[in-house]
Formats: structure tokens, sequence, C-alpha cells
């Protein structure tokens, strides 16, 4: 049976590359012949569009009980309540990179490095849009844990390991499965409390190399805050400079994503330009994180601002520290585009009922879904086996209590037997080097996850 690809809906108003799209039949992982129950709709399997239950009310749970001892101090190693936390893994949140996925493939499909550039800047772009409104802390990986993602329709597999607890390091890599690009990177996210908002600084350096091109772009992701963690309304802001350089040409985009500023005029805005090695601004980039990406020519950018004016605007310190009103702006306006732009990106629409689980985009449903079969394949430290996550998911918040408690205490007395010992940890797929590019350290797949033997995984469950 020949089965039709399932695409994302999310389409830049550049023209898909085709090519990219290969059959469906062969993505999951496990026989289909042995698919006994599920959802199956003209003989092929069909990711889930919804969770098995619904998000719990946090309205009983008072949160600055807990962090009021925490003003200043880095939340990694404060145990939350599961009640704060929405059903997926860090390791399965930070997948959520790969959502648009087609811009990679658009970027390998262009033959100026220009076009390349502008394309990569609205896949960096697009890798934080589903964090808008995800006021849910995603579950803290335990050491060992991996999360594998195989998607043949979008053309890439992924994998990724916690390689690190104290501090929390998450290393992940995706290759293309036509050879065209490896895409990785490891995070080590530094959470702070403000008193009325969370700070989080994700640390770590991204790394995509379009291979046909013999191209390397390297980049980092904005700072996060989320605000009114103690009162009001919960709404989150991207803000700070993200500088995407292409090792290959020389040539430069920086990114700026603006704080809110006094009356919300800049919120979710991104600006910025890409320059050539000769620092000759070549294109301007424009737009919001949560809705899309322009780009336009410079001189039509500078003609448009000049004709409707751009008066200085109040700046505002880029840090959560301090505030003193944090009511979210009411910023109803969507991006005026510039006549002569090209629209880059635009967000994929979220499910109807998507503020009933997690404020989850259509990508992020799936990606704790356990298909018929697919446990027998999987490595035993996958995040789909996690036994706290999948009670959460199933709306058992008791059972995701007992079983978060359990699982840090067995990683607790792990930690203190190889200490007695003298043993240290061993990473298992990924190990500790130094980018050839950045010169900074990076973790580096050593392969062989997809060979599927795993005889020799901790038993971290």
């Amino acid at each position: 049976v020949s089965h039709p690809p399932v695409l994302l809906s999310s389409r830049s108003g550049l023209e898909s590359d085709d090519s990219c799209e290969v059959s469906f039949k062969d993505a999951l992982l496990f026989d289909r012949k042995q698919v006994t129950g599920g959802r199956q709709e003209n003989g092929m399997w069909e990711r889930r569009k919804t969770l098995p239950a619904q998000m719990i009310s946090r309205s009983n749970f008072s949160i600055w009980s807990i962090l009021k001892k925490c003003i200043g101090m880095e939340l990694s190693k404060i145990a939350m309540p599961v009640e704060f936390n929405e059903p997926l893994s860090f390791l399965q949140r930070i997948t959520e990179y790969m959502e648009h996925t087609h811009l990679i493939h658009k970027a390998c499909s262009l033959s100026d490095s220009v076009d390349r550039m502008q394309v990569v800047a609205a896949f960096a772009v697009s890798a934080v849009a589903s964090q808008w409104e995800r006021t849910g802390k995603p579950f803290n990986p335990l050491l060992g844990e991996t999360y594998e993602l195989i998607r043949e329709d979008e053309g890439y597999r992924w994998i990724s390991e916690q390689v690190s607890h104290h501090p929390p390091v998450s290393a992940f890599h995706a290759q293309s499965l036509k050879q065209e690009f490896e895409f990785h990177g490891s995070i080590y996210p530094k959470l702070k409390f403000w008193g009325k908002s969370v700070e989080a600084e994700p640390k770590g350096t991204m790394v995509l190399d379009l291979l046909k091109h013999k191209e390397v772009y390297t980049w980092t992701n904005p700072m996060c805050c989320v605000h009114n963690i103690i009162l009001g309304k919960l709404w989150i802001e991207q803000y700070g400079s993200v500088e995407i350089i292409n090792h290959s040409t020389g040539d430069k985009c920086v990114l700026n994503f603006k704080p809110c500023g006094m009356f919300g005029k800049d919120l979710h805005k991104v600006e910025g330009y890409i320059q050539d090695k000769s620092k000759k601004k070549r294109r301007v980039i424009y737009g919001k994180w949560t809705e899309c990406i322009y780009s336009v020519d410079p001189k039509s950018y500078d003609a448009y601002k000049r004709t409707a004016g751009d008066p200085k605007r109040l700046k505002q310190e880029n840090s959560c520290e301090g505030e003193e009103a944090d009511e979210m702006p009411d910023v109803q306006e969507t991006v005026t585009v510039i006549p002569g732009s090209a629209l880059l990106w635009r967000i994929t629409p979220r499910p109807a009922h998507s503020a009933q689980i997690y404020n989850f985009t259509s990508f992020a449903v799936t990606l704790n879904e356990l298909e018929p079969g697919m446990e027998k394949l999987l490595a035993p430290t996958d995040c789909r086996l996690r036994p706290d996550i999948r009670a959460m998911e199933n709306g058992d918040m008791e059972l995701a209590s007992a079983e978060k408690e359990r699982l840090e205490e067995k990683q607790r007395a792990a930690r203190r037997e190889r200490s007695e010992e003298d043993e240290t940890w061993s990473t298992r797929w990924f190990q500790l080097g130094v980018n050839p590019h950045t010169g900074a350290e990076d973790w580096f797949y050593t392969g062989g996850y997809f060979d599927r033997n795993y005889s020799d995984c901790p038993n971290i469950y």
C-alpha cells in the first residue's frame, strides 16, 4: 500500500521543497502487521491529536510557599511539585526545535548563501516559537535519559541524551535521512527566580551543518522570562541578541529579540539584518517570534522607516529583575508588512483545545505517544517509558507525584553508590569534545544508537 506523506501544516511563503517529502510507510519503528489496536485510517497509523487527559487546575497550589526561599537562586536544584510540570521531559521539549524542519530543507535547496542565511535565521526563530504560552515546566531529565524521534515524512531522525545532572546538560543530534544536513547542540538551562518572574538562560550553542553546501552555522538561543509566577496571568517574553554565523562564508545574521518595553509596543518583536563578510548589509529580517518572520531589502526597509516614522523609544533593561509592573501588554496588532518583503516563516496554528492540554502545539502532542509495539524497540532509557510523565499525561497526579519522588530518590542513591565506589558516570551516546568552529566545549554524538543494541543501557526507571 502506498501511503501519502504526513506533513506539518506550517509552510513558509517560499515554495515547499517536495523532494524532501518521502513515503510515510516506513516511518514507524515497529512492524505494522503486529498492530492490532490503535487508530488506523486507510491502513496507516495516525498520530494523535490530543492528550489522554486534560491538564489539571493549578489554582489550588501555592508556588509562593516553595519559591519564597529561592529568590536569586538557580532553580535546577529545587524539587518542584509535579502540578507545575507539563507531561514532557526537557529532552522532548528541545525536540520541538525540529517542528519547522522544512526550513532546513528549504535552505539546502537554495543556491545563494544570503538566501540560505535568511531561511536559517527563520529556523532559529521558529525553534523558540513553541514556547509561546507554554508556562508548564518540563520534567528534569534523569541522568542517562534518552529520547529518539524518527520522522521520515519530515526527512530526519533525532537522538538526545541527558549527559550531566549537575549542571543539567542535554545533548542532541539530528540528521537528515538523505544526508542533506546535521543539526546538533547541547543545552544547559540556567533558571533564576526574581520574585515575580523566572528567567531562563538557555546556555549552549546550536550547530547546523548544510552538508551539500559545506556550510556550518552556529547560534545561541535568546533569554526567556516567565512573568507573574505568584499572581496574575502568566506570560512569556524572549529577549536578547542572537548572532548566527556562517563559518564557511563569513556571512552573519544579528537578530534582536526585543524586550516588551514600557507600553508593550515591542512585545514578541524580532528585528535584525544579514551582513556579508565585508560587513555590507544584505537583508533586513523582521517579524514576531509568535507569528511570522519576513525579509526585505535594506533600501526598502530604510525608505519605509523614513515615511512611516520611527520615534526613539524608551529603552528598558533586558532583565526580569526589579520590575515594578508585570502586567502583560494588551497587544492586538500583527506584523506590519513592508512592501517588497518575502515571507520566510509563519507559525503553525495550534489545536483549538490547546489551552486544555498545556498549550501544546500539534507537534508537541505527539512527542510522548507510545505507539503499539514501540516499547519493544525503544532504548529502556527513552522518555516515553518514564512512569511519572506517563501518569501525569493520563491525569493520575497522585501516581505522577509518587513516581517522580521515587525516580529522584533512585537517582540520588545511584549517585551515592558511585561516589562510595569512586566511579564516574559514563555517557552512552555522546562524548565531550571541542567544537572546531567556536572553540568551546561541545557534546558530539558517537553513533550506534539506531543499531538497536541497548544491552548496556543503565536502569534509570
